[in-house]
């Protein structure tokens, strides 16, 4: 079987990397025991991009192998530390390659050599509980999953940049013509359907430089999948013009130029869009016994239609120049063309990623909720954690999904559905707004944030008594007194009093000398 090495359509199945997981994690360091929570973010998946490079001229390494997946991200860890960025796919795409959805809808047309677009956007990383921690949620014992990224089916069709289409039936000569006004050096025989791929080649006329392609040729009923078709007339539709081959000494019976014509016309305009591109005549192998007669026969009648009419030999040349610079006066009219019009303003608009939008609807014994933040946040809970879960029901109350079921009769116990309908996630609806709101908005609490520190009282209780302190006593000093009232006594004192340290000493001086049987 033979291996093909042109190939210009093929359907490409992409799938992004999937984003990194966040991570609960508490720091732990010594003399702090309340580090507080340090998990980082799951880094973002790979996307898949599609380059346009010059040096590539064909779709094949997308034929044998048409399923392409990007890295994923990297997890988190803790210490704050984020996830690796999983390293985005770039495909090399020839110039003229249209993506297109697999409805037909196309994504981009990438003409221009370095052009790029994302055909497949990578996951976003989930938030590490340090993300996630906030004023009502000091310490979160959870963390986000990451996102997965776009799966598609792409289809790459290749529409080769040419300035000039020649066109005609097989054997007419097409390829001779190519390989004798440029360097092209195609397939050329004496049986139909020689060329099975197009054919580019450039050819220069005077200051003008334009490419000619060459495309396989076309009999009646194409359009119906005879011979090899006209899905190849993809390949001349950014030509400028379109040249008829006419073949002038054929030797099947029936067969005239003018009626030739007739039947390439109808094709194209059974293709469609092809309508409106000037036209030139190419009568060829008038070097051929009959053929310039034939030709002469049909000049007048086909320039009767108004079109330009050349007699050529793609063998001795005959002819041949004027064609060409007949080829470069329509090339030169159509970049000027171009080069006038005001190109439209193009408004890019990032996509949206903060829709606040979501509806409801009743399916059979339950609900659907349809919206990009939950299905998102769905996507983003850890279900096997009981406060992963219980943020994900804060965070869809703060949305207005549960008073939105409230609205349309949703009662305690009935299915709520929540994602696309392959991979939705079912929940058992129980409203919750008769809990209390500081209820529903302090998840991820930590009581110990909540007691009362020693270094803290024991601070507060120095700066208290700082006002009492003696002229000579420093912050010090009266620490030691609070640390220790029986050794330093108290901080003030009434002379002569039971306060006084000199009172009590010689107290104890005396019932020292009392209790001594020595005395």
């Amino acid at each position: 079987m033979a291996v093909p090495t042109f190939v210009d359509r093929v359907t490409l199945s992409v799938s992004a990397g999937r984003g990194g997981n966040g991570v609960a994690s508490v720091h732990r360091e010594k003399f702090k025991p309340l580090g507080g929570p340090d998990g980082g973010n799951g880094g973002p998946g790979g996307s898949i991009i599609l380059r346009v490079d010059p040096d590539v001229t064909t779709l094949l390494d997308y034929h044998h192998s048409p399923r392409r997946k990007a890295e994923h991200g990297g997890h988190g860890a803790g210490d704050r530390r984020n996830g690796a960025h999983g390293a985005d796919l770039v495909l090399a795409v020839p110039a003229g390659t249209v993506v297109k959805q697999r409805n037909g809808e196309v994504i981009a047309d990438l003409v221009i050599p370095g052009t790029e677009i994302v055909v497949a956007q990578g996951g976003r990383g989930g938030l590490g509980n340090a993300a996630l921690a906030s004023k009502s949620r000091k310490a979160p014992g959870f963390a986000l999953l990451g996102e997965p990224g776009d799966e598609l089916d792409v289809v790459l069709e290749l529409k080769v940049v040419a300035d000039i289409g020649l066109v005609g039936f097989p054997s007419a000569g097409k390829s001779s013509l190519i390989a004798a006004i440029s360097r092209a050096r195609p397939k050329i025989a004496d049986y139909p359907f020689t060329t099975l791929v197009p054919n580019l080649g450039v050819v220069t006329a005077g200051e003008t430089t334009f490419t000619v392609a060459d495309v396989p040729g076309l009999i009646e009923g194409a359009a119906e999948g005879r011979g090899l078709g006209h899905d190849f007339l993809r390949h001349i539709e950014r030509c400028a013009a379109l040249v008829h081959v006419l073949d002038t000494a054929t030797l099947e019976p029936g067969r005239n130029p003018a009626d030739d014509l007739d039947v390439i016309e109808d094709e194209l305009s059974r293709y469609g869009g092809l309508e409106d591109r000037p036209r030139l005549v190419a009568l060829n192998k008038v070097d051929v016994p009959d053929g310039r007669g034939i030709a002469e026969l049909v000049t007048d009648e086909l320039r009767e239609r108004g079109l330009r009419v050349f007699e050529i030999s793609a063998v001795s040349g005959e002819g041949t120049r004027e064609l060409i610079y007949a080829m470069a006066e329509l090339v030169t009219e159509a970049r000027r063309a171009r080069a006038a019009d005001i190109p439209a303003r193009i408004v890019v608009r990032p996509k949206a990623v903060d829709d606040d939008g979501f509806t409801v609807k009743r399916t059979g014994a339950g609900w659907r909720v349809v919206g990009t933040k939950p299905e998102r946040w769905v996507r983003q809970t850890d279900f096997s954690n009981d406060e992963a879960v219980g943020y994900l029901a804060d965070r869809l109350n703060r949305l207005g999904v549960e008073a939105k079921l409230l609205q349309l009769g949703a009662e305690e116990g009935d299915a709520v559905l929540i994602g696309p309908t392959d991979n939705s996630v079912v929940f058992d609806f129980k409203p919750g707004i008769d809990a209390g709101a500081e209820n529903l908005s302090r998840r991820g609490e930590d009581d110990r944030f909540h007691e009362q520190r020693p270094a803290a009282s024991r601070r507060r209780e120095i700066q208290e008594n700082m006002d009492d302190r003696g002229e000579t006593e420093t912050r010090a000093d009266v620490a030691r007194r609070l640390d220790r009232p029986d050794e330093y006594g108290p901080l003030a004192y009434e002379i002569g009093s039971e306060e006084d340290p000199d009172v009590v000493a010689a107290t104890d001086e005396t019932d020292w000398a009392e209790d001594d049987p020595g005395e």
